[in-house]
């Protein structure tokens, strides 16, 4: 039997990043960069105010002051866009806009709400010093500087500043395209009318929904049932459009109808057990064409930890990213439950008290098949393989879902 570290390992090793691809900003939302991204010049490229105000030469202001007042002559303006190429005189202000490059001789910027003007002529009571209000050239990045490593993912202000510093594209790892599909002969279409026994498919949508969420596009497949003809012809015409993973539930365990496992066991894919609960049963490795396969237990509390503990690591992964782990933190229990013996289990928990505590998502705790409870989680407590019982008060790791 694996542990879960042993099992996450496997499916880590299964992929690699997309291949890298240049694509323009407007479709790189989400994508992680394949290269860094390096300024084409130095940010801000001049010298530019920070302020509606007046240019001016700090020492033409030196003794300004409420009881004596220094006046200077008001010789044009500079609004947003102006080139600003001509020399402040000394003995002169000139109107200025935020954002517009301080022309030379000009070394400080005095804002508007500080002033009295005329059109002709403006009044100064105070005395700037030298570069007040003034953004200097390169103060936010060099030309050729670093501003994005690779690895980053795209987001509005990471987007946002690759367009400030020149760059039109991104070299970017394509978003990974995988597969879902749901197994089973009692699954029907949600909404469908049920007869006795036959339960709605809710795995698809929660495979797809995760998918989505981890920064991939989801793939969905023909629902199969328990015939391995069926699920050979819908794997087969995966492989064939080139998705990049494909994960699967149900069909994996020891019953007579596990048909995935029928199916796939002597190929490339093994079925193995998982020292965890929920999620014991796991099938991993590749199709007939090299195509990474996750096949997860069909019980959706087992799907839902499954993906979070195995597929999703390895979809950041496939992504292009580094760092592949939800973000974790340690909180207190509320509540206590038991645990089994010999393996870890995966609790499903919300939080309380802005985060430091944690009770279970569900009184009834983390069976496999309360799916309408899995609603409620915010997070997953993780309780080592030697614990037994939780106890109200222990403090537990827990990896947050909700963010």
């Amino acid at each position: 039997m694996r542990t879960i570290p042993e099992h996450r390992a496997a499916a880590l090793a299964l992929v690699a990043p997309t291949p890298a691809l240049e694509v323009p900003l407007a479709r790189a939302h989400g994508l992680v960069l394949a290269t860094a991204v390096r300024s084409t010049h130095a940010l801000p490229r001049w010298d530019n105010s920070a302020m509606d105000g007046f240019a001016v030469r700090a020492a033409d202001l030196a003794s300004a002051s409420e009881d004596a007042p220094v006046t200077l002559p008001r010789v044009g303006e500079l609004p947003a866009g102006a080139s600003a190429t001509e020399e402040l005189a000394p003995g002169t202000c000139v109107a200025i806009m935020t954002g517009s490059p301080v022309p030379p001789g000009a070394d400080a910027v005095v804002p508007v709400e500080r002033v009295e003007r005329t059109p002709t002529a403006v009044t100064f009571r105070t005395a700037p010093e030298p570069g007040a209000h003034i953004r200097r050239a390169g103060e936010d990045v060099a030309a050729g500087g670093l501003v994005l490593a690779a690895g980053a993912v795209l987001g509005p202000t990471q987007l946002a500043a690759v367009a400030s510093v020149g760059h039109g594209t991104v070299t970017v790892h394509r978003r990974p395209r995988v597969a879902v599909l749901a197994t089973g002969d009692e699954l029907v279409a949600p909404g469908a009318p049920l007869r006795r026994g036959q339960i709605p498919d809710s795995n698809s949508t929660l495979l797809a929904a995760c998918v989505e969420a981890a920064g991939c596009e989801a793939v969905p497949l023909d629902r199969v049932g328990d015939r391995p003809d069926a699920l050979h012809g819908v794997l087969a015409a995966a492989e064939v459009h080139g998705v990049d993973a494909v994960v699967t539930t149900g069909g994996v365990s020891m019953g007579d109808y596990d048909v995935v496992k029928e199916l796939l066991s002597g190929t490339g894919v093994e079925f193995v057990t998982v020292a965890m609960q929920p999620g014991k049963p796991q099938g991993i490795g590749r199709l007939a064409g090299g195509t990474p396969f996750f096949g997860l237990p069909g019980n959706p509390v087992s799907v839902f930890v499954s993906f979070e503990m195995f597929v999703r690591p390895a979809l950041q992964r496939l992504r292009g990213l580094t760092e592949v782990e939800r973000p974790a933190c340690e909180a207190e229990v509320l509540d206590g439950w038991r645990s089994p013996p010999g393996r870890a289990q995966v609790m499903p928990v919300v939080f309380a008290d802005g985060g430091t505590r944690v009770r279970r998502a569900t009184p009834a705790g983390s069976g496999s098949h309360l799916v309408a409870s899995l609603a409620l989680a915010e997070g997953l407590a993780l309780v080592p393989a030697e614990t037994e019982q939780v106890h109200p008060g222990d403090r537990v790791r827990v990896m947050r879902v909700d963010r």
